[in-house]
């Protein structure tokens, strides 16, 4: 019974209801909580005045038009509440137990009348506070809904089971506690009393006697209220309609309100509801045994995974130490054989110091004999030993020789302990790899006929053997990153088709794949060889098989940029084109001419002053406008190159091509310029805000620019204003170096101020922001005819590394 005390309780005031009325949501509330609640709209937004203004049918014209209909079930007249306009103005409150109540815009006025009677203001409406749905009064206000006789009832009972035992009204001094109530006499007796005042003999004996709770709800219950019509207060309910779902009088009956509806007597469809009522409850029943089972379970898991939790602790610590034991051990052999290397080179460096001594002692020894010996007067006493010292000398200085003064041993050691195998078997110790249920799925296979190249772009689509039985939880892509280097994760997934998006230019990117479950990880697949376009000549790199357009490949952008976000949900999924019209290529220019030898420009050199120079060592690049990634406002034409906005905000488009090094240069044109708008060219991330200015967030690096003047804009900060503006037909120049990491805006060829930013490195995207005024193109690239004894190029794609 206590839990159903929430059931009981009115969300607005949190008290327990008192004349509760039924909201059409089939939510409750008191009558005077849903006055206290009545919302009155403005005027000027009413259903009435907004058909009188031509204005186009709106949520007030559909609740208007649906108060015939204002109880259906199907459709009841509801409203989103955001929709009015004294939502944003009115703070929105609590109700004592967490409920949001919406109160008045202005306190109701002071009336005599009942709240029931009391005149509601006009255009009023009320928003049921818990679902939230708002409905608009009519004329009859709140008498227009029905009172819920049974809820007070539910209440009047709830109560009672609560309240203090009933004392007996026959005791003398101290009253006993009632045990039986007799209907008849409308008396409390306890036992001793009713066998004294009430024997059931004689004609007391026909009385009925009922609990004293039961008796206590009778005598309030008494006389009975009956549920009145809402439309005629002085009619009883005595049918039912089923179309409305409502009972109804029988005067509602005579005005024809119901003529054409299914209705039924009262007293059938109270017992058909209350068997369906009861089924449904059975129902329910049964959820909320399995819930409690469900809760018996879980407190059971709960103190399973304690148990478990300290065993696997136990264990996980046994095991650790067993290898700091073995590792202690290792060590402890290690240092033995250190200190045996110690004592060997100790004792030869001993050894070699006590030989070296005694040579030097003797040698000394004869140096001082032959001095003393020289210091000899007689001629012919000298000259018979003086050969033989001679043959001495001679003979020592020999034995000091070449070598006899040269260490033996070295102080360095020798030894080289080698630990990376073991800390990378230690880094790769896993929980998973301690499980062998189930085997390590098999190697997945690259299908060569779906991988492809296209720009700076590369497709990869693998799959499992046809053969193999172990299934595959997800794939690792892997990609070097161009110029030999280490492999990284390029992708992490369940798919078996991914698109990695912003490689570099005339690069070989090395591709693998491994498959992996909770067992381990598979062998890697074969590597994969990708060669990207080489330049502005280069045609769509694809194989003689194209892709199915029906796959959807997973992108994903160049993990070498510094500044690129990996997220599962960026950049997304977008459908793969391989169609070969040469507008759908988004061209490029890395000035890679100006890297060969005997070149005179350098990359490091001044700022750009004349754009005419660099043109004569490049062509001018040109791409296509991306619609999937741009604002639903962008209008694309000219096969994408060719973009205009549908609103007077201003939008963001992106090119189709990404750049993470080299320089480039762009040019577009201004095909329309009404009215002095502000257009934003530049560069920018993939995820730049689309609905913004160019450079508004800290995405984009722009020029904004009227017809008088330029701004350069990055994170909303406005630099560098320059005199000099656009007009229809100009040419607006975007030179990207990623070299020297700047970027620099021209107008008709003419540098705009000085260098725009400094230290931009990472991946960028050409970007425009424009609105209905502006129309932009991008320009063909200026490319020299070949020579007639040229060849064309071979197509690069893609080979199995041997």
């Amino acid at each position: 019974m206590e839990e159903m005390e929430e059931e009981l309780k009115c969300p607005v005031c949190g008290s327990f209801y008192r004349e509760p009325i039924i909201l059409p949501c089939s939510h409750n509330l008191c009558q005077a909580c849903a006055r206290n609640i009545l919302v009155q709209t403005p005027e000027s937004e009413s259903p009435q005045s907004r058909r009188a203004s031509g204005s186009g049918v709106s949520d007030y014209d559909y609740l208007d038009l649906d108060k015939m209909s204002l109880y259906s079930e199907a459709d009841s007249g509801y409203g989103s509440y955001g929709g009015f306009a004294s939502a944003p103005t009115t703070p929105c409150q609590k109700s004592p137990n967490g409920v949001r109540v919406f109160p008045p815009a202005m306190p109701p006025p002071a009336t005599h009348l009942s709240p029931a009677l009391a005149p509601v203001p006009r255009n009023s409406c009320i928003t049921c506070p818990q679902c939230h749905r708002s409905l608009i009064l009519d004329d009859r206000g709140l008498r227009g809904f029905p009172k819920n006789r049974v809820l007070e009832g539910v209440i009047d009972r709830y109560q009672q089971s609560k309240a203090a035992a009933l004392k007996c009204q026959l005791c003398e001094k101290a009253p006993k506690e009632a045990t039986v109530m007799c209907e008849q006499c409308d008396v409390f007796y306890c036992d001793p009393c009713r066998l004294r005042c009430h024997p059931p003999r004689g004609p007391l004996a026909k009385h009925r006697l009922v609990p004293p709770a039961q008796g206590r709800v009778s005598r309030r219950l008494s006389p009975r209220k009956v549920s009145t019509c809402t439309d005629h207060e002085l009619e009883n309910h005595s049918m039912y309609c089923v179309q409305c779902k409502m009972p109804v009088c029988y005067q509602c009956l005579e005005e024809g309100k119901h003529s054409s509806h299914e209705v039924k007597a009262l007293g059938a469809m109270w017992k058909l509801h209350k068997s369906q009522l009861s089924q449904a409850l059975n129902g329910l029943s049964d959820r909320a045994k399995e819930a409690k089972e469900f809760l018996v379970q879980l407190r059971n898991m709960v103190q399973q995974i304690q148990e478990n939790s300290v065993e696997f602790e136990a264990c996980l610590v046994a095991q650790c130490d067993a290898l700091i034991d073995a590792l202690n051990r290792r060590k402890a052999q290690l240092l033995a054989r250190v200190n045996k290397e110690h004592e060997h080179k100790l004792k030869v460096v001993r050894d070699q110091i006590s030989h070296c001594t005694v040579k030097l002692r003797q040698t000394t020894g004869l140096m001082e004999y032959c001095l003393e010996v020289i210091k000899e007067n007689d001629p012919s006493g000298f000259l018979q030993i003086s050969d033989a010292l001679i043959r001495r000398v001679h003979l020592t200085e020999d034995q000091w020789g070449k070598g006899t003064l040269t260490p033996r041993m070295t102080t360095d050691f020798d030894l080289s302990l080698d630990n990376s195998p073991l800390l990378q078997s230690i880094h790769q110790l896993d929980f998973v790899q301690m499980k062998a249920s189930s085997p390590v799925p098999a190697t997945p296979i690259l299908q060569l006929e779906e991988c492809c190249t296209h720009n700076n772009s590369a497709t990869l689509s693998w799959k499992q053997p046809p053969l193999s039985t172990v299934p595959a939880e997800g794939y690792i892509l892997e990609l070097d990153d161009g110029n030999g280097g280490q492999f990284r994760e390029v992708y992490v997934g369940k798919e078996t088709m991914c698109t990695v998006d912003g490689l570099h230019f005339n690069s070989t990117y090395n591709a693998r794949i491994k498959a992996f479950n909770k067992t381990g990880v598979s062998q890697y697949s074969k590597t994969l060889v990708l060669q990207t376009s080489e330049d502005t000549d280069s045609e769509e790199q694809t194989l003689p098989f194209p892709v199915p357009s029906e796959r959807l490949p997973l992108r994903r952008m160049s993990p070498f940029s510094s500044t690129l976000n990996l997220q599962p949900s960026f950049p997304g999924r977008s459908y793969f084109d391989f169609r070969s019209s040469p507008h759908q290529l988004s061209l490029h220019s890395s000035l890679q001419s100006l890297n060969a030898p005997g070149c005179s420009f350098e990359p490091q050199s001044a700022p750009y002053t004349q754009l005419v120079d660099i043109k004569k060592l490049l062509a001018v690049a040109w791409f296509a406008f991306d619609p999937g990634s741009a604002h639903s406002d962008i209008i694309f034409s000219n096969d994408n190159l060719t973009v205009t906005c549908s609103s007077y905000d201003d939008r963001v488009v992106l090119g189709k091509t990404g750049f993470s090094k080299g320089v480039h240069y762009w040019e577009l044109t201004v095909d329309r310029y009404d009215n002095h708008p502000d257009p934003a060219f530049g560069v920018a991330r993939i995820d730049v805000m689309k609905d913004v200015m160019l450079g508004k967030d800290d995405k984009a690096w722009a020029m904004y620019v009227d017809n008088n003047r330029s701004w350069f804009m990055h994170n909303n900060s406005h630099t560098n204003r320059t005199e000099g503006g656009i007009a229809k037909g100009a040419t607006i120049g975007v030179l990207l170096d990623l070299n020297r990491k700047t970027l620099t805006f021209f107008i008709n060829d003419e540098q705009q101020g000085p260098i725009a930013f400094e230290n931009v490195e990472g991946l960028f995207f050409p970007a425009v922001s424009l609105n209905r005024n502006v129309q932009v193109s991008t320009v063909p690239p200026r490319v020299p005819a070949a020579p007639a004894h040229s060849t064309p190029k071979a197509a690069r794609g893609w080979y199995i590394n041997p």
